[in-house]
Order: C-alpha cells, then sequence, then structure tokens
C-alpha cells in the first residue's frame, strides 16, 4: 500500500484521487497513520476479519451492565 504525508496529499490531493489504486493508499501524519484512502468501487473484502486477534471482549457484549427485574 503506498504512503503518503498528509500534508503532500493536501498539495496534490487532485491528482492523488485521479491515481488511487484499488488497494488504497494510506496517509500518514508524523509517521503515522491517520486515514486510508480507498476507490469507492473497492469492495471492502480485504477488511473482513482483519482485527481477528487484535481484540478481547470483556464481559457479555449483549448486557447493558444493568440489573432489572421487569414485572409481569
Amino acid at each position: 500500500m503506498t504512503r503518503i504525508s498528509a500534508s503532500k496529499f493536501k498539495e496534490q490531493c487532485l491528482a492523488i484521487l485521479d491515481q488511487v489504486g484499488a488497494e488504497g493508499i494510506l496517509i500518514t501524519k508524523h509517521g503515522k497513520p491517520v486515514a486510508r484512502l480507498v476507490p469507492v468501487e473497492s469492495d471492502g473484502r480485504h477488511l473482513l476479519g482483519c482485527l481477528k486477534g487484535k481484540l478481547k471482549i470483556k464481559g457479555d457484549i449483549l448486557s447493558t451492565g444493568l440489573d432489572w427485574h421487569a414485572e409481569s
């Protein structure tokens, strides 16, 4: 994936938009990624599973965390 600084992206935005490929462009600020530019026709399949092993579920994700008893 192509990397470009935010300042260079700002200067050359229109030209970069014309050249963006299917893999997209990673925009960085001070060397750290802040955004990814991908074409609209990109289906996003590469995003499926990209966080596998990076997240931990803590507790019951379907619960509000509140105890309540409804009366019938």
